[in-house]
């Protein structure tokens, strides 16, 4: 393959997507799952346990989608706050499915602790098409900077906005998938006119921290409940994942404010990441699901506990 074709559906890459690129992308995109059927009927499931808040709407060509967040029954002001985002890339399923799971099993494990605010599918339209970016072919966890940068981004954003110095911990959950590398780099690389250069896909779960704020024992504490559950991507013989060196084993950092990423909208003393490997012979849905259940249970304790 020449470095300086990507082979693409739309464009080539030594120009970037116009308007009609953009368009003939979208035009492509099918409806593959039911965010309703997987997601809203779920979070309706707990509405008897839980505070359903709509935070946003999501339009897109007046397709519409209903933002939805569940919070703790018995939420109290003198009490700090867990956040937990699954979603903000629609395609990483046991993201949104994990977090559902979490909150039907434990939700209710930390009344009187802490209050709990889980926003488990942020990019519906996404989800529906198991893609990386919404209908604007925008990345929705490149946009949590300024007001936001999506509508995606600009939802959360309104809902975290009074809460700002409340929050302790924020996990926002991902995954890795080989159609980062099959797909969504290429797919990348043809919109902003660059040439596609080819990585490698690290097999098992690992964890993004901020740089800014390392906390790098409350990384470890994740990672170890985890490690219960599924297996902790390796380094490579560069001692890198994904391209970053590893500061701790299954874990690097990226700086979350110029990234604009999710994790780096509050002022959280803890924020994390996480990365399940879904394509891991090693691995099914209900592993994955179960690492991000297990991730964000050790986050909230570790949190707990230093708190």
């Amino acid at each position: 393959m020449s470095e300086d074709v990507v082979p693409y559906l739309v464009g080539p890459s030594i120009s970037a997507w116009d308007s009609d690129g953009r368009a003939a992308w979208l035009a492509s995109r099918v409806k593959s799952r039911s965010y309703t059927d997987e997601v809203l009927r779920k979070i309706e499931a707990l509405r008897e346990r839980f505070d359903v808040a709509e935070y946003g709407q999501i339009d897109y060509g007046g397709e519409r989608y209903p933002l939805l967040a569940l919070k703790s029954r018995d939420w109290r002001d003198d009490l700090p706050v867990a956040l937990v985002t699954g979603g903000v890339h629609g395609y990483e399923t046991s993201g949104v499915q994990g977090a559902l799971a979490f909150m039907a099993a434990h939700g209710s494990d930390y009344n009187g602790k802490i209050n709990i605010l889980l926003a488990p599918c942020v990019s519906p339209w996404a989800y529906e098409r198991v893609q990386r970016w919404n209908a604007e072919a925008l990345d929705p966890n490149r946009s949590f900077t300024g007001q936001g940068g999506t509508q995606e981004a600009a939802a959360l954003m309104r809902l975290l906005a009074p809460l700002q110095g409340r929050v302790l911990l924020h996990i926002d959950l991902h995954e890795t998938t080989d159609s980062d590398e099959t797909e969504f780099r290429p797919a990348k690389a043809a919109r902003d006119g660059v040439p596609f250069v080819p990585g490698d896909i690290p097999d098992g779960f690992y964890l993004c921290g901020d740089e800014k704020n390392p906390q790098l024992a409350f990384q470890s504490a994740v990672n170890l409940a985890v490690a219960e559950v599924t297996h902790i991507a390796p380094s490579d013989a560069k001692g890198e994942i994904i391209g970053t060196t590893a500061v701790a084993p299954g874990v690097i950092l990226y700086d979350y404010t110029a990234l604009g990423l999710c994790a780096g909208m509050t002022d959280a003393r803890f924020t994390t990441t996480t990365e399940v490997y879904p394509d891991s012979p090693r691995a099914t849905p209900e592993i994955c699901n179960a690492a991000q259940v297990a991730a964000v249970r050790a986050a909230i304790a570790f949190a707990l506990q230093a708190r």
